[in-house]
């Protein structure tokens, strides 16, 4: 028994974590998680940074300064090959993500997050979240370079970046889907190749769509990249 003098104790939650129980702080929570994992993973893999620069690069000064140097039309290709560069660096994220998901399906994580008593829609767009950041990120080298390529400087460039961040939104989660039906790491880097290789080379980025024959013009419209 208690002492006299002393008060029975009651249950009692700390002002800081009152309000931690709702629904909503549950998948604000979940989000800010996944997302800071995933980041973390960019910012401790310098390789895989550097790699997913490196193509874009050699497109954008080495394919496009050689075309350019042909002189005519072909002067200003570097600007126009500048926003294909931007939609070719987007698509490392979403292959990295959806290989992330194999491996932590292998590991036994995917699992664990599975069972935790979260939303799995709020799983799947922390992921998604991640990979759009990480493919911002990408994007700042290559648009902080756009004056080498012929293109000015503008507040403009500031709406590109959104549209680069919604655009690597969406291919994470199409690669997160991937990694739902494919089972092994190395077939869905086979398959990410496979679709995302036609999908850019009809999209515009390297030569105006105009110039294809006209039976693949419907298979430039229907393309979500074009």
């Amino acid at each position: 028994m208690l002492p006299p003098t002393m008060p029975t104790s009651t249950a009692v939650v700390p002002p800081s974590t009152a309000h931690d129980t709702g629904p909503y702080t549950s998948v604000l929570r979940t989000l800010g998680i996944l997302w800071r994992r995933e980041l973390a993973r960019f910012l401790r893999n310098r390789a895989r940074l550097v790699m997913g620069l490196a193509a874009p690069m050699l497109f954008l000064f080495v394919l496009g300064g050689g075309m350019g140097s042909a002189g005519g039309d072909l002067g200003h290709y570097q600007a126009f090959l500048l926003p294909g560069m931007l939609l070719m660096i987007v698509q490392g994220p979403a292959i990295a993500v959806g290989t992330a998901i194999m491996w932590d399906r292998q590991s036994g994580f995917l699992r664990q997050m599975l069972v935790a008593p979260v939303r799995r829609g709020a799983l799947l767009a922390g992921v998604c979240l991640g990979g759009a950041t990480t493919g911002a990120l990408y994007t700042l080298p290559v648009l902080a370079l756009a004056g080498l390529c012929g293109v000015p400087y503008h507040p403009r460039l500031l709406m590109v970046l959104c549209e680069s961040t919604l655009l690597a939104f969406a291919l994470t989660a199409l690669g997160a889907a991937a990694a739902v039906y494919v089972q092994r790491p190395e077939s869905l880097q086979a398959v990410s190749g496979l679709v995302m290789a036609p999908a850019v080379m009809l999209s515009g980025a390297f030569f105006p769509v105009g110039s294809l024959p006209p039976w693949l013009g419907a298979t430039v419209l229907v393309n979500p990249l074009t």
